[in-house]
Order: structure tokens, then C-alpha cells, then sequence
């Protein structure tokens, strides 16, 4: 008489779960939001140890920085003072949380490398710490826009509130660059200096100091460029106006081409980066 057994579970090393354990490291990092939030504001803390200003000093240096541009760049193009300082002060305040998720994004796994390889912990929250502290940061340097657009006599009124879905773009990007980057720089260090020499360049090539009707009747070939779309689709609504068709169209599309990229390196690569920091 034979007695019939149930054939052993096969595992397949061939195939680990890669997405599974992908979507479990990103559920987790989010539903533990607190503990990147607490990392980010002690990360604030920390850099500013001993200062009287603290993270204020922020707020100063970019006020400073304004001033200096702001008369001096309204002189060289002849534009009125009145009308470039609230379109300089919103560039600024987006361009500099840009460059931070940017430059910091190459670091935000590397930094964390003891953490990495002695706790249990989701990449993804080493990913929410970089974008949350950059995030609190330019919160220091936000109530300067609406300071300056009081002083110039202008205010965008119910336009504000169409700076919100910009602004989540904005966050929404920053998790994906800092996905996208933290991975490929921890498996090669050169991306480092590599995006600090490029986010230099971009920083001439887009509309930050100079304003995009300068460009004339090529006006439409900037939305080439992700990093105006990006910041058109925030600094239009403030400035009064709403972005084109073109610009929104440029941003989603952008948004979705860079979280496609930084979601499949994620699933794909995921496991190596601990050997890798």
C-alpha cells in the first residue's frame, strides 16, 4: 500500500521576491513617517548646534542673497524692482530645495551606512529622512516670499492655492530622486561630484535669475528642461498666473518617467545595497 506525500514547497533562488519585499520596504518606511520626520528635525538640530540663529540662518543667507541679486540683476535687465524681486524670491526658495534633495540624494544612503548594516531598518526611511529635512529647511525660508511680495505691493491672493499641487509634485520628486540617486551613488561614487558640477550648470540654464520671456518666441523649448517645469508649475501660481497646458503636461510627464526609473532600480537592486554602502 502506498501512502501519498505532499511534495515539499520548492524554492526558487532564482526568484526572491524582488517586488514583494520592495513594496514591504516602502509600506513600512511610510507607515513609520514619524521616525524619518524626528531623524530629519534632529539632522536640523545637529548642523545648527550652537548657533543663535539656528536653522534661521537659512532664512538669512537667503535674504542676503536677494538683496544682492535682486537690485543688481533688475539693473543689468531692466526690469522693474518691483516685479523681479517676488519672481526672484520663489526661484530661489525652489531652486535651493532642488539642489538640496539633489546633492544630498547622492548621500542618503552612503551617510547612513552604519545604520544600513547593523539594524533592520526600511531603506525608504534613510530616503524620507534626506526629503523631510530638506523639506523643514526650506519651511525656515518660505515666509520670505510672502515678506517680499508685501513690500513690492503685489499679492497673488486665491492664487496661493494653486501652489499646493505643485508643491506635492515637488515632494512626490524628491522621493524619487533621492530613491534614484542614493541607489545609483552607492554603487558608484562619482555620481556625487558628477550631479554637484550638472545642478551648477542648470542652475544658468533655467529661468532662476533671468526671466523666460528673455527667450522670446522660443519661450516653449524650456519645457524641455524638468527643472523649470517643475518650478513653473509652483512659482506661476504665486506670480498670479497659471502654468500652460505645456508646462503641466511636461511636469506629469516627467514625474512619472523618474518614479518608473527610480521603482524599478529600487525592486531590482534593492538587496545589494547594503553590500554596496
Amino acid at each position: 500500500m502506498f501512502t501519498s506525500h505532499q511534495a515539499p514547497a520548492v524554492r526558487d533562488a532564482a526568484d526572491p521576491r524582488h517586488l514583494a519585499r520592495a513594496l514591504d520596504d516602502l509600506a513600512l518606511g511610510f507607515s513609520r513617517w514619524r521616525l524619518p520626520l524626528g531623524l530629519a528635525r534632529l539632522d536640523l538640530r545637529n548642523r545648527y548646534r550652537g548657533s543663535v540663529l539656528g536653522p534661521f540662518w537659512i532664512t538669512l543667507s537667503t535674504s542676503i542673497m536677494l538683496a544682492a541679486l535682486g537690485f543688481l540683476y533688475a539693473r543689468l535687465f531692466r526690469i522693474d524692482v518691483a516685479d523681479y524681486l517676488p519672481f526672484l524670491a520663489t526661484s530661489l526658495v525652489l531652486w535651493n530645495l532642488i539642489s538640496g534633495l539633489v546633492n544630498d540624494g547622492t548621500q542618503c544612503l552612503t551617510d547612513r551606512e552604519d545604520v544600513i548594516r547593523q539594524m533592520p531598518q526600511p531603506y525608504s526611511v534613510h530616503v524620507l529622512r534626506c526629503v523631510l529635512r530638506h523639506a523643514l529647511a526650506a519651511a525656515h525660508v518660505l515666509p520670505l516670499v510672502p515678506i517680499v511680495f508685501l513690500l513690492c505691493g503685489r499679492w497673488p491672493g486665491w492664487g496661493l492655492l494653486g501652489t499646493i499641487p505643485g508643491l506635492f509634485l515637488f515632494l512626490v520628486n524628491g522621493v524619487f530622486v533621492c530613491t534614484l540617486l542614493g541607489m545609483v551613488a552607492a554603487r558608484f561614487r562619482d555620481m556625487g561630484p558628477i550631479m554637484q558640477s550638472g545642478m551648477q550648470l542648470l542652475f544658468f540654464v533655467t529661468p532662476i535669475i533671468w526671466k523666460p520671456e528673455l527667450l522670446g518666441d522660443r519661450v516653449g523649448f524650456l519645457a524641455l528642461n524638468p527643472v523649470y517645469a517643475m518650478i513653473e508649475l509652483v512659482r506661476a501660481p504665486m506670480l498670479g498666473q497659471m502654468p500652460g497646458l505645456l508646462i503641466m503636461a511636461a511636469a506629469l510627464f516627467y514625474t512619472a518617467v523618474l518614479g518608473g526609473l527610480a521603482f524599478t532600480i529600487f525592486v531590482r537592486w534593492r538587496g545589494r545595497i547594503a553590500f554596496w554602502v
